[in-house]
């Protein structure tokens, strides 16, 4: 389980990825978060100490954010308790593991509207629409903890300089900002049962389509 006594999943998410074997990879093998974290290391506005309940529930996250985007077989998940986890976006359905392996987590977190449809795309191209817009990555951070386990709420930002394009729309060169909150209801070993998210999502993608419509075939996508 690592090095330290502290559960695996709360961990740095590299930590967790270097102790598992025989994980169903979505590519085949685990992501890389070298760069990511590099970006980090320069913007994070927020460094948060090592034990603190901040930077646990920041590892807490971004272990699901990479089990939830790269592991296929939700059983195999270690920050969430498989078979009760669900989790809403702003009072929407609530989502299984299963269906965030299916659709993805972008398609779930965005839903309908005139500026993104979720019917429209599946796993694969609505990841490769945010990788477009955001080339050099689209970041995450805990602001703050609000209260505590086994209810643990927290605010949380999501950034990247939009440098690329957002389907037929230029990109604006500038720093796009999401900030919200977020309800982790987790077991007594600190696994997720489930998760709200509170955040605008019309003004994260009025920031998107903001710039003139130029490209007329659409986005050129790429890894």
């Amino acid at each position: 389980m690592g090095t330290s006594d502290t559960p695996l999943w709360v961990q740095d998410r590299d930590t967790v990825i270097t102790e598992e074997s025989n994980v169903e990879w979505r590519y085949g093998t685990p992501p890389d978060y070298s760069r990511n974290n590099a970006a980090l290391k320069q913007q994070s506005q927020y460094n948060h100490i090592e034990g603190s309940l901040e930077a646990i529930v920041q590892n807490l996250v971004r272990t699901f954010e990479m089990e939830a985007s790269f592991k296929t077989n939700p059983q195999q998940w270690l920050s969430v308790v498989a078979d009760k986890f669900r989790m809403r976006t702003n009072t929407e359905p609530e989502y299984t593991a299963e269906d965030i392996v299916a659709a993805g987590t972008y398609n779930l977190f965005l839903g309908e509207s005139d500026r993104y449809s979720a019917k429209a795309e599946d796993f694969e191209s609505s990841g490769r629409i945010f990788h477009e817009a955001f080339p050099n990555g689209f970041l995450w951070e805990v602001i703050e903890v609000l209260a505590g386990p086994p209810n643990v709420t927290f605010k949380w930002r999501h950034w990247g300089t939009f440098s690329g394009a957002y389907k037929e729309h230029q990109p604006t060169g500038e720093v796009v900002e999401v900030v919200g909150i977020s309800v982790a209801r987790v077991s007594d070993d600190l696994k997720i049962e489930s998760l709200e998210h509170y955040f605008d999502t019309n003004s994260f993608l009025g920031k998107l389509t903001s710039g003139e419509k130029a490209i007329a075939n659409g986005c050129p996508f790429h890894q």
